[in-house]
């Protein structure tokens, strides 16, 4: 039985990101678009240490769900800004990912991925920074992106607007 979605929205964080994911997620169910959440918080996955970890002793965990990433069309990720950047536990995934094979560079070459935070300050710099990891990854960042905060609430027409954005994409062939 196949069960790929066609988004997966990966959350960064347990807190408001978490819940911007979950809006996604009925956003996206609203839509008949099948979708899931991948909540990182969940996921116990050891610090990459590069003397430590190689290609051999890659976390099975790791090794699932970039089966799940490899089936799914496209992606969305909500994550925090942490000191201005990505967050720790959303470059440590990546990190894993970039080591789990000599494939993972088909997992980002071409895909589709939507970025969105919600963030204390404005969280454009966590914006920032993960369109050019990611487009250094050879993945195809929508151009829109959602940013929110205290001050700036989520607007659900930017996330139905994402979504019907990244439905039109399709994955590069590489």
């Amino acid at each position: 039985m196949n069960d790929s979605k066609e988004i997966i929205i990966i959350s960064a964080s347990c807190g408001k990101n978490l819940e911007l994911s979950q809006k996604f997620l009925d956003k996206s169910n609203e839509m008949k678009i099948s979708s899931e959440i991948l909540d990182l918080t969940t996921l116990d996955i050891p610090l990459f240490n590069p003397r430590i970890h190689s290609n051999e002793n890659i976390p099975v965990k790791i090794l699932e769900i970039k089966e799940k990433l490899f089936a799914t069309e496209k992606w969305i990720i909500c994550a925090p800004e942490y000191n201005g950047s990505i967050p720790p536990i959303l470059t440590n995934f990546i990190a894993w990912l970039s080591i789990s094979g000599d494939d993972f560079r088909n997992l980002f070459n071409g895909q589709p991925i939507a970025i969105a935070t919600f963030s204390g300050g404005v969280g454009l710099e966590l914006l920032t920074s993960l369109r050019i990891q990611l487009v250094h990854l050879g993945s195809q960042v929508l151009g829109r992106q959602l940013f929110s905060s205290f001050s700036k609430p989520i607007d659900s027409k930017t996330i139905e607007d994402i979504i019907q954005r990244l439905s039109q994409m399709k994955k590069l062939k590489t």
